[in-house]
């Protein structure tokens, strides 16, 4: 029995027809023209073409990836978009320190009233009223009398942009008060855009008592020994001998003669160890003054005051490294 192969003979693609005359052309050798040869090199060709594509393809995703992590590390941002729309400028709010001078300004007129300067009251405060104000004295009948002895701006209570109001803390025929005054602001200017309103002034408060303190008597026997002197070069601000009392690495001016040194009244200092916050209260006494006071038959000025001292202890003597006023009464560390 004999075994026969088949062959395909039916037409092949003009392709391939072409092909095959190229290789059999080109790379036949010398004698065997016309004999079909392998595939194998237009196989090895497309398989360098893929590989060629994916070294391309991973030399990309390497460069995205430096690009990237460069990015993240440099904290770069990625440049604005020229074409974004303009940000409209911020409104400007309320000016309250120039509505602040305003109102205090005003309050010097206002405040100041007496029948026989009604007409210069009346002109000067035209200035601060609307243009046609109907009310040239602004509420007052030109009866009686005003006396301001001082002012101060207290707070400002914004509403929008262009309405505030300013209250004033003031002193007012011996009495304390508040004065709240409204003020109109726009484009640079300003008005007192309505009456102001008398307000009370701020209520005495009483402090919670102080907690016990463990005094220790043996420091505060020795501190007011050692104190007077201190204050007396403090009081004339004596470099050199103010200079003994201070620690290491402290320096205080001291009040220039100012005043003159009374006496210590007192000296609380609590337990503890080798730094301490101490209480003492001084009498000052006004210089240029002497004995009697000149046709008043009274004595010289004198004024207590109570100073925080933080003293420092070293080879046992006690040195000042601050001195500053005292939030507690006399008496209290």
């Amino acid at each position: 029995m004999v075994r026969r192969s088949t062959v395909d003979r039916s037409p092949q693609p003009a392709m391939y027809e072409a092909d095959y005359e190229t290789v059999a052309g080109e790379l036949a050798p010398e004698g065997s023209r016309g004999r079909p040869r392998s595939a194998s090199w237009r196989g090895a060709g497309g398989r360098w073409l893929v590989w060629t594509f994916r070294v391309v393809v991973w030399v990309v995703l390497l460069v995205i990836g430096y690009r990237g992590v460069m990015a993240i590390v440099l904290n770069e941002t990625p440049p604005a978009n020229s074409n974004a729309a303009p940000t409209a400028p911020a409104t400007p709010g309320f000016p309250v320190q120039q509505a602040s001078a305003y109102a205090l300004q005003f309050g010097q007129v206002y405040l100041n009233a007496s029948p026989a300067k009604a007409s210069q009251r009346a002109s000067d405060l035209a200035s601060f009223l609307p243009p046609g104000a109907s009310d040239p004295q602004l509420g007052w009948n030109g009866g009686g009398s005003l006396s301001l002895q001082s002012e101060e701006v207290a707070g400002v209570r914004v509403q929008d942009a262009q309405h505030a109001t300013v209250t004033l803390l003031a002193r007012v025929n011996g009495k304390l008060m508040e004065l709240g005054v409204p003020v109109y602001a726009k484009a640079g200017g300003m008005v007192v855009s309505g009456e102001p309103a008398w307000l009370a002034a701020p209520t005495t408060a009483t402090p919670p008592s102080p907690p016990p303190v463990n005094s220790d008597t043996a420091t505060q026997s020795a501190l007011t020994r050692q104190l007077p002197a201190f204050f007396a070069a403090y009081a004339s601000g004596d470099q050199s001998t103010l200079g003994r009392f201070l620690a290491p690495g402290t320096t205080l001016t001291g009040l220039g003669g100012s005043v003159v040194f009374g006496s210590v009244t007192g000296v609380t200092a609590p337990a503890g160890g080798d730094v301490r916050h101490v209480v003492t209260t001084v009498v000052w006494k006004i210089p240029g003054q002497s004995g009697k006071a000149a046709g008043t038959g009274n004595t010289a000025a004198n004024l207590e005051m109570t100073y925080a001292l933080t003293i420092v202890k070293q080879q046992g003597t006690w040195y000042v490294q601050s001195i500053a006023p005292s939030t507690q009464a006399g008496g209290q560390p």
